[in-house]
């Protein structure tokens, strides 16, 4: 079986994509590579590499692929932000095409990144059918394109939306903009974890390789149990305010609790049931925050995450890319004084 991972060199992507190739599957990557093939170059032999973007590749991409997993997209809300209708245009309408154009041709089904985000701000445990409360341009986005692309799902298309909880874990694309990466970061820094005020805020957390396991789930599951159909992933037990969740991130990694408050007070909070997932798929996570700040504290240690690298705080590193991209036509325009 031949499988598209749009995004497959990013965070989430160049895990799934190393546990596709280690199920026997056939990995096609589609990605921009804005963060470069680091991520994926010891895998480059095993996979087919495409730069391109989900705006404007050429539809012959989607020739004998057998399933798009669609993860490519601006991630997180600041990222959303700094251009919001760049991000309406990729993570809405540029994954409505893909979808679109996959069941022209004939491709069998398609999974498409959703987030939890989508619920906002909200009292109460809240599963697949509560009422949804995107407040960001990265939310919203989501919301969309899951409206546009569930009904496209019939006998022959199988579709399939996953809202994820809030990712954490070590990969080879690291993110220290995630809540638990980011605390341990903090830790290695400065010896005190940030936290955004004002702690008790809820989310719901995944590790990075339980995520794709749910995306490996729902691909292998009968069409009847998942077509048109939407999941939450992540696991009832790990739903956390923010402010116990730093003291057990603390924990895990053995060092004194020390912290210290960042931002304005987040007016994102919720908690999210799980059940629909573990019933349906048998989905159970193999990871916990525990584990998963130990893992991203002794990535630092060893050298495998660089604590300084630009490229981990993704809305820095597009800044630093629209800057470039800015120097570059001025002296294209100009010519250079030296």
């Amino acid at each position: 079986m031949r499988v598209l991972v749009t995004g497959g060199a990013g965070y989430i992507g160049s895990i799934l994509s190393r546990m596709l190739l280690e199920r026997g599957y056939d990995v096609v990557i589609l990605d921009r590579l804005f963060f470069g093939t680091d991520p994926i170059k010891d895998i480059l032999d095993q996979v087919k590499l495409i730069k391109d973007d989900v705006r404007w590749f050429d539809p012959s991409v989607l020739d004998g692929i057998d399933v798009v997993m669609d993860l490519a997209a601006l991630s997180n809300d600041p990222t959303g932000e700094l251009d919001p209708s760049k991000t309406m245009e990729i993570n809405y309408k540029g994954r409505v095409r893909v979808a679109n154009l996959a069941k022209k041709k004939g491709v069998k089904r398609y999974i498409l990144a959703s987030s939890c985000s989508v619920y906002g701000f909200q009292e109460g445990v809240l599963d697949e059918n509560s009422k949804t409360n995107p407040l960001t341009t990265y939310a919203k986005a989501n919301l969309l394109a899951e409206q546009e692309v569930l009904p496209l799902a019939d006998k022959n298309f199988v579709v399939t939306a996953l809202r994820q909880a809030t990712v954490y874990g070590y990969s080879p694309r690291m993110r220290f903009d995630l809540a638990i990466n980011g605390m341990v970061l903090g830790f290695y820094k400065k010896g005190k974890i940030p936290i955004l005020r004002d702690g008790t805020q809820w989310r719901p957390f995944v590790h990075v390789r339980d995520t794709s396991k749910a995306f490996i789930l729902t691909m292998e599951a009968d069409e009847e149990v998942v077509n048109g159909q939407i999941f939450n992933v992540g696991s009832n037990e790990q739903n956390y305010q923010i402010f116990p969740l730093a003291k057990l991130v603390a924990e895990s990694i053995g060092l004194p609790f020390e912290y210290e408050w960042y931002g304005f007070p987040d007016h994102r909070s919720y908690r999210v049931s799980f059940d629909k997932i573990a019933k349906e798929l048998k989905f159970k996570p193999d990871y916990t925050p525990k584990e998963g700040a130990r893992e991203v504290y002794e990535a630092l240690k060893d050298g495998r995450a660089d604590p300084d690298d630009l490229r981990t705080i993704t809305v820095k590193w597009y800044k630093h890319l629209l800057y470039m991209q800015k120097f570059l036509r001025e002296v294209e325009v100009n010519g250079v004084i030296l």
